[in-house]
């Protein structure tokens, strides 16, 4: 008889969880297809995540955090920041694509669950606005615009593929141009 470990059954569900989720979105995820897919019924992912909502909430919240702690802002070397957040959206594609999904899905109206977030990117803004005051940090942005302006100019060809091959091309080269132009454009920002 093969012994439970609910444990390593929850870890197989929310890692099928993540990726059902950045392939199809909220609506278009399929409790059967994670079940299938982490080899568990589908009680159990109701008994240890709630509904599909909540599994969506805790899956990305968990990506978040999993974000927060592996890149804080750094204002002191802005262009490594960026170098390092695009190299954890590059091999973590899944966590853009959940935040997308989420905004498709839910536009702009505030989720119960915002707080932590909101606390997480305060966090950040903290940091730059740290960077502002020690005067490292051009403060003629506010440091809330400033960080969603180098988080979008990051992320953007990761959410649209289509659109960096489109407009920069495909090549390593092309790819290498437009990371030194983001940081190029970062260290504009952030100019004194």
């Amino acid at each position: 008889m093969a012994v439970r470990d609910p444990e390593a059954t929850r870890a197989r569900i929310f890692e099928a969880a993540v990726a059902e989720f950045a392939r199809h979105g909220i609506a278009g995820a399929r409790i059967d297809r994670i079940a299938t897919e982490a080899k568990a019924n589908k009680q159990l992912i109701y008994a240890y995540f709630g509904n599909k909502a909540e599994l969506f909430s805790q899956v990305l919240g968990a990506c978040m955090l999993n974000l927060a702690v592996a890149l804080p802002v750094d204002p002191d070397d802005i262009e490594g920041w960026i170098d390092r957040l695009m190299d954890y959206h590059a091999t973590h594609p899944e966590l853009l694509r959940l935040l997308f999904w989420e905004g498709m899905e839910y536009g702009s109206t505030e989720l119960p669950d915002e707080t932590e977030r909101q606390q997480h990117y305060a966090l950040k803004v903290a940091a730059l606005q740290d960077g502002q005051d020690r005067g490292v940090v051009s403060d003629a942005i506010p440091a809330r615009d400033l960080l969603f302006l180098l988080v979008a100019m990051a992320n953007w060809g990761v959410v649209v593929p289509q659109m960096r091959r489109v407009l920069v091309g495909a090549d390593d080269t092309d790819h290498d141009r437009l990371r030194e132009s983001i940081k190029e454009a970062a260290r504009r920002l952030i100019a004194k």
